[in-house]
């Protein structure tokens, strides 16, 4: 199939915005985590590194960072990111239904109401 420089250049023009939202996305979270990590005792500045927010954030729902290897493969990435939203939300006194729609489905609506809120990090 052929396309010409017209189907390029509409590609091109979709990707831009697309890029713009997900900055904004990824700088909303990083700030909800910055202060979810402060109040769970780690510096802040660790929830801009893409990697290593993740590794901490493990930690701060109670298991070993190497679980985050789990995140590499399909299907148990998706459980492993249910199970540790539970933790954190239960671990800052949240219930399931507040993690499971808050934390793993709006995760920067519900980070930002535990970084911001008044919820307490009680290690597990």
């Amino acid at each position: 199939m052929d396309y010409g420089i017209t189907d390029q250049t509409q590609i091109t023009a979709l990707s831009g915005p697309a890029t713009v939202v997900g900055i904004i996305w990824y700088v909303l979270v990083a700030i909800a985590l910055w202060k979810t990590f402060t109040k769970a005792g780690y510096p802040g500045i660790l929830a801009i590194i893409p990697v290593v927010n993740l590794i901490f954030l493990v930690k701060i729902a109670g298991f070993s960072g190497w679980m985050v290897l789990l995140y590499l493969i399909p299907i148990v990435n998706v459980i492993l990111a249910l199970i540790v939203a539970i933790k954190v939300g239960g671990n800052f006194g949240k219930g399931p239904f507040f993690s499971i729609l808050l934390l793993w489905l709006l995760p920067f609506i519900g980070y930002f109401v535990i970084g911001f809120g008044s919820a307490q990090y009680r290690k597990a």
